[in-house]
């Protein structure tokens, strides 16, 4: 049987032809499939590349802004750093569960 499928004439060339196809399709680092995974990859980073190009342009509007407007700074002096006049009282309110979930287990240690 094996005589006979050999000696069918153009075998090599189908066996040879096969056999490439795998290794170009399947197999190694240029293969189709390292191609497409590339491809992808190539598409996640300019997403990216989008996502930071927009963050920056708002960094700098937000920097512009700081530097022509004082009271933009005294914004973000009162937001950030808890900044205050000296007759002005400040009440920081969180909303953090933290604080609650240590209290309750607190608790229930002591129980």
């Amino acid at each position: 049987m094996l005589k006979k499928f050999i000696h069918i004439p153009y075998m090599k060339y189908i066996v040879v032809s096969v056999l490439g196809f795998v290794l170009i399709g399947f197999v190694g680092s240029n293969s189709v499939l390292a191609h497409l995974d590339n491809k992808q990859r190539i598409s996640e980073l300019n997403d990216e590349i989008e996502y930071f190009e927009e963050e920056y342009s708002r960094d700098q509007a937000r920097i512009r802004r700081l530097q022509t407007d004082p009271k933009a700074m005294e914004q973000i002096a009162r937001e950030r750093y808890f900044m205050k006049h000296d007759d002005e009282d400040i009440f920081v309110l969180s909303d953090d569960e933290r604080h609650s979930l240590t209290k309750k287990s607190a608790d229930e240690t002591v129980k």
